[in-house]
């Protein structure tokens, strides 16, 4: 309605943005991948203060034009030389918005997480003095609140395995079970038992399926595995529950 319209202008016309002490957001990623069998996470070593000279999670300040995931984005390119990240899936793991996180001023952060199964070489850019993939058991102690953060984002991952097939992605196109429950292991941080994963793992409509015809593969010890592929699956019914959770209710 017209008359609501003016009042309402009226009413922005009259708010005083001043009134309240201002603050930042900014957005932090934890960029996970697996290598050598290890998993490892993507770091910057700080250019500028606070903290310089300390590793951190790559991040920075929204601009006043950008959404939290545009800005999430852009600051992964310019920090870390990963430029092409148009299509990575990204995830909003959660807000931190405790005060004294960042010695400059009040700071609330967006943090998000995501996944690279194939993880190219990363350089540092903009105010990163350096950008390296690390194993994740060397990774801390990191500047701000990003160990929190970091082990937050490990918590979601690991939870995404339970429920989704996403554990294919970090496998080759064709596979063992073998392959497969090692990205569980090192992951999830555990060992699982062989027969009773295999068991779990065929169990599970959609989850994986023997590629027709294709040579077994060793390793050298034991006989030979067969090779499975994706089935298709997104989400696991039921879940493949890490073993600390077997007699928690799905």
């Amino acid at each position: 309605m017209p008359g609501h319209d003016k009042d309402a202008h009226s009413a922005v016309q009259g708010y005083d943005k001043h009134a309240y002490e201002p603050f930042a957001v900014t957005v932090d990623l934890a960029v996970l991948t697996l290598r050598a069998g290890a998993l490892h996470i993507l770091l910057v070593r700080r250019g500028e203060e606070p903290y310089a000279g300390q590793w951190a999670l790559p991040g920075g300040f929204l601009l006043p034009d950008e959404s939290a995931e545009a800005a999430a984005r852009r600051e992964l390119a310019e920090e870390t030389g990963l430029n092409d990240v148009s299509g990575l899936h990204l995830e909003q793991l959660r807000t931190y918005s405790e005060p004294g996180r960042d010695p400059r001023m009040r700071v609330v952060s967006v943090a998000f997480t995501a996944l690279l199964p194939d993880a190219p070489e990363a350089r540092g850019g903009s105010d990163a003095a350096e950008a390296r993939w690390t194993p994740y058991d060397e990774a801390g102690p990191l500047a701000f609140d990003h160990d929190r953060i970091l082990a937050d984002a490990r918590e979601r991952v690991g939870a995404k395995l339970e429920y989704t097939s996403l554990a294919t992605a970090f496998c080759p196109p064709e596979f063992t079970l073998g392959e497969l429950q090692q990205v569980y292991e090192t992951v999830w941080g555990t060992r699982l038992d062989k027969p009773n994963f295999r068991r779990k793992v065929l169990a599970t409509p959609g989850f994986v399926e023997p590629v027709p015809g294709a040579p077994r593969r060793t390793s050298g010890r034991g006989k030979p595995a067969a090779l499975h592929r994706a089935a298709g699956a997104a989400r696991l019914h039921p879940p493949l529950l890490r073993p600390t959770q077997e007699g928690r209710p799905a």
